[in-house]
């Protein structure tokens, strides 16, 4: 495979301003000459087509991130996230100001994706090996774009090309495309990207190259898009059924195809196949050199790395203006605990970025199965007191007394979670052999709720923290921006998993892969096979029925993927939003020093889920400018 043969102008990862990276946006046809008339200045225009791309993982403007159930904030005057995500959860998104709407930056995305494939072949400077690859670049990101668009809005009007400005003015006023005739013109984007040889396997590993589109990108959206198509929210969703054009035509399905699924499952296989071709593979820390971690610790460098460590070999697509616009910063304050004593008084850090409990729940025990399904587990006991022994000191801080459930939890839970008395690997620390950080946040610790400030639930997402993060000084903070990934090959492993179990179930013909891929993931993080943690530890051995086995996947993937952005679309697509939006905010009484007066949950907040919550509104303004557009329901 060739790889990508030029040095972009402007470094991507680059911690500072993207220059002209994403600074050309034509608004003429004069312009538009001037941007097609040399290779270099078609490169500014493709990195204006890339320009667009969402801010995943910054609080202030991704709604997966505080929109759903898994992430929680303080309220107060002085706050640094806003409440706008906390609205969408708690059910006031509105129609005249959509909150985190996309629908018209994401349209002029389109447009100037269209104005680059219907000028780039004038340039009379650019190799035709390096057009192709442009053009497949720009139609993978026309792609997304749609894509993120349909997940935001249900059935939108497709923009095949743009209208030229002699066109009369009702040919503009577009209808809404059927849902499914919008995913099938998206994979018709993907299949004409991965024709042949135009995209690389890899790009060269250099500042400006990496987050460029590559085939294994296009083949894992791909995947991920037949996925969403074959999933309950667009396959027979008849509570859609009344949503209609004003001509009459249906916009959504109503009856189940599971012909969807075996698409889906076709396509994540050759996703996955064409990873590992590139070399993508689960990420593992190589626990070498002078100073080896125990094994213990190591488990969770893998799975804290897999995330943070930026162009890992788990990485199959990471959004480099994540780091380019500031998007992950705030995450490095918002969930950073000070843990050093002798900064306590460091006025950087608020702790503002909290897990509710019943997300903590969520994690496996040490068995690997949940909490409510290990037999083991005494479940109405999991509240009571619990003194950490010497035994524990690499995941509970000895001689503290804490809860149950803090105790024999899996790798996951340790490496991704912080909690009271919890160790914390990182801040400057090199080995485990020592005295380890801890998070400490009763009211008058050193993370405690002081003033109103503080993690409002008793836990952290560690997962967003790198460990090389460290507080220097009390208003010192060196930390390392990282491309939010957008995904891993874990999430391509278990779309597959539950790509083969919805379209034969656990005993089909692929019965032997989709065990497969669910237990890498699962032995990446140092839990037994499926099959042997269920047999052993768990009540019923639901593995056996397409039922069960949907239960494991779907929270195999809210476990592995908790905190990436990527449950809030999930329980979407799968339906189950609204009964876990029923299980109200909890925390620990934050404002006690005892332990036995802080250890008590308490309510904090509801969250509302109702049909209309499925997809956004499209904004008023838009409807009266378009009479032809239909609003979503309940809207």
């Amino acid at each position: 495979m060739k790889k990508i043969k030029i040095l972009l102008l402007v470094a991507i990862l680059g911690l500072n301003a993207c220059g002209n990276w994403i600074d050309v946006v034509p608004d003429g046809v004069a312009t538009i000459d001037m941007a097609f008339n040399s290779r270099v200045q078609t490169l500014k225009y493709l990195a204006t087509c890339y320009s667009y791309m969402p801010q995943n993982g910054n609080v202030n403007a991704d709604p997966a991130m505080l929109g759903g159930d898994e992430l929680w904030t303080i309220d107060r005057a002085d706050k640094r996230i806003s409440r706008n995500g906390l609205y969408i959860a708690q059910g006031m998104q509105n129609v005249t100001n959509p909150i985190f709407e996309s629908w018209g930056i994401l349209y002029r995305a389109l447009r100037d994706c269209n104005i680059f494939l219907d000028n780039v072949e004038k340039v009379p400077d650019l190799p035709d090996w390096e057009r192709d690859q442009w053009i497949a670049e720009v139609k993978v990101l026309k792609a997304y774009y749609h894509f993120y668009l349909v997940q935001m809005y249900g059935p939108i009007p497709i923009i095949r090309e743009n209208l030229p400005m002699s066109v009369d003015v009702n040919a503009v006023k577009t209808l809404r495309d059927p849902v499914d005739e919008c995913f099938q013109y998206i994979v018709e984007l993907l299949d004409e990207a991965t024709a042949g040889d135009m995209l690389p396997l890899n790009v060269l590993d250099v500042a400006g190259e990496l987050g460029r589109i590559t085939k294994p990108i296009a083949l894992a959206l791909k995947a991920k898009i037949l996925v969403t198509a074959a999933s309950p929210l667009f396959n027979g969703n008849d509570q859609q059924a009344t949503l209609l054009n004003r001509d009459g035509t249906q916009l959504f399905n109503t009856t189940y195809d599971n012909t969807k699924w075996q698409k889906a499952m076709v396509a994540c296989k050759e996703a996955i196949e064409t990873c590992h071709e590139a070399g993508i593979e689960l990420y593992e820390y190589p626990n070498t050199g002078i100073t080896r971690l125990t094994d213990t610790i190591a488990i969770q460098m893998s799975l804290r790395n897999a995330f943070t460590l930026r162009w890992n070999s788990e990485i199959i697509w990471a959004n480099t203006q994540s780091i380019s616009t500031g998007g992950n910063e705030g995450l490095h304050q918002f969930s950073m605990p000070r843990l050093n004593p002798a900064m306590s008084d460091s006025p950087l850090f608020r702790t503002e970025l909290a897990i509710p409990l019943n997300i903590a729940n969520m994690f496996y025990t040490h068995h690997g199965v949940p909490l409510e399904d290990d037999k083991t587990v005494e479940i109405n006991n999991i509240y009571d007191l619990r003194l950490a022994l010497p035994i524990d000191k690499l995941y509970v801080r000895a001689g503290s007394t804490t809860v149950n459930i803090h105790f024999d939890r899996e790798p996951r839970f340790y490496a991704w979670v912080g909690f009271d008395c919890g160790i914390w690997y990182g801040q400057g620390r090199i080995d485990d052999q020592s005295e380890l950080w801890h998070f400490a946040c009763k009211n008058g610790d050193i993370d405690g709720y002081r003033g109103g400030i503080g993690a409002v639930t008793g836990y952290l997402p560690k997962k967003h923290i790198p460990y090389t993060n460290v507080l220097t000084a009390l208003s010192s903070y060196s930390y390392t921006p990282y491309p939010w990934p957008i995904m891993r090959l874990s999430d391509l492993y278990l779309l597959y998993a539950e790509a083969i179990n919805e379209a034969e179930g656990p005993d089909g013909a692929n019965s032997v892969a989709l065990f497969e891929y669910i237990d890498r993931v699962r032995t990446r993080a140092g839990l037994d096979k499926v099959k042997a943690s269920w047999d052993q530890y768990a009540n019923t051995p639901k593995y056996n029925n397409q039922t069960g086995m949907r239960q494991i996947i779907q929270q195999e993937r809210m476990i592995e993927l908790s905190f990436e952005g990527h449950r809030f679309w999930d329980v979407r697509r799968w339906k189950t939003a609204p009964d876990l939006y029923r299980i109200p905010v909890e925390g620990w009484n934050m404002q006690e020093w005892e332990t036995a007066s802080f250890y008590i949950s308490r309510v904090l907040d509801s969250r509302k889920f109702g049909i209309r919550d499925y997809f956004w509104p499209i904004r008023n303004s838009d409807l009266i400018s378009n009479p032809n557009l239909v609003q979503n329901i309940g809207w």
